[in-house]
């Protein structure tokens, strides 16, 4: 029996409509739950789904036979396809549980793989692509960075970055939701720059902001994983990194690795670094600890420096106390 699959799923659908007729009360039982549940029943095992139904594991199993499935394991395989960059964590995540690991065995595969996805990003990397990225950037009037779910920390950290280089860094995720974000794109144009981060599982709101970006003329950039990312092709930049991980949907790691090397870019191509690092040092320094003592940098940008003065500091010995004594 040969289906066209036009959507994750379809097929499995199609065969219990065509099946629903001849099932029994408990196979329609299951149909009912694999139809509402499809990605959910993707990732569990027979076991599970008749626990989850409250039917036997033959029952499981017959129902698939019913569907016309070899089995219930070819059932599954046919549900997962289409849902594969969905599911895949969690596959990975079923696999390694069923190999006993230490605690230090999962630190050290954790900190290996960390460090192959950063070398595997870095060998990989299209240094033209970073050059016109860090170009974009620094001739941008506005930046709006865009990135849900877990990329909202990273795109965080990469407004964090850029915040000390760039006139107007703004972060388009927050607690106002993505209806507000768009609105504030409405405000973007060719001049501006739309950064936006997603690794699968890839969400939608960070795509629709970049159709968004586009529609409003603004340049894209793209921090992605691959070509096939749904972001890639609505870039005009588009930087990728490798983010696989046994223990996680994506490593993080290598994310973050990648926007430092990006902001550090732009930081070096700014019109004067040092000077833009001492006016932060400037505005930080109240709340740096033992930083009282610090001397406050010149304004002249010439590096020079001035003790600190506030209206109630007490004058100094010597010539201040010498006049205070004449004035008398």
């Amino acid at each position: 029996m040969s289906i066209l699959v036009d959507t994750p799923g379809t097929t499995v659908a199609q065969r219990i409509a065509q099946a629903l007729p001849r099932l029994s009360r408990s196979h329609r039982q299951v149909a009912d739950y694999v139809l509402e549940h499809p990605l959910q029943v993707a990732t569990l095992p027979i076991d599970e789904l008749a626990a989850a139904v409250g039917v036997s594991v033959a029952t499981a199993n017959r129902f698939a036979r019913a569907l016309e499935f070899d089995g219930y394991a070819t059932f599954r395989a046919e549900l997962v396809r289409g849902f594969e960059p969905l599911v895949a964590p969690v596959e990975r995540m079923r696999g390694n549980l069923e190999r006993p690991s230490t605690v230090s065995e999962v630190f050290a595969t954790a900190l290996d793989e960390s460090r192959r996805n950063i070398e595997a990003t870095r060998q990989s990397l299209d240094y033209a692509a970073c050059e016109a990225a860090v170009e974009r950037i620094g001739k941008a009037r506005s930046i709006y960075i865009g990135g849900f779910g877990a990329s909202a920390w990273l795109a965080g950290l990469l407004q964090h970055g850029l915040d000390g280089s760039c006139n107007d860094v703004r972060l388009l995720s927050g607690v106002s939701g993505v209806t507000h974000a768009a609105r504030t794109l409405m405000h973007a144009g060719p001049q501006d720059v739309f950064i936006g981060l997603t690794f699968p599982r890839y969400l939608t709101d960070t795509i629709a902001l970049a159709q968004i970006a586009r529609s409003q003329g603004c340049s894209v950039i793209a921090l992605t994983d691959r070509p096939s990312s749904p972001l890639a092709p609505l870039a005009d930049v588009a930087l990728y990194c490798q983010t696989e991980t046994s223990y996680r949907p994506n490593c993080e790691t290598s994310v973050l690795a990648l926007i430092e090397a990006l902001t550090s870019a732009v930081s070096l191509r700014a019109p004067d670094p040092v000077q833009s690092a001492g006016r932060i040092l400037q505005a930080v320094r109240p709340w740096l600890h033992g930083a009282n003592g610090l001397p406050r940098i010149n304004g002249t940008g010439n590096g020079a420096a001035s003790l600190p003065h506030t209206s109630d500091a007490p004058a100094p010995s010597g010539a201040g106390s010498k006049k205070k004594k004449a004035s008398r």
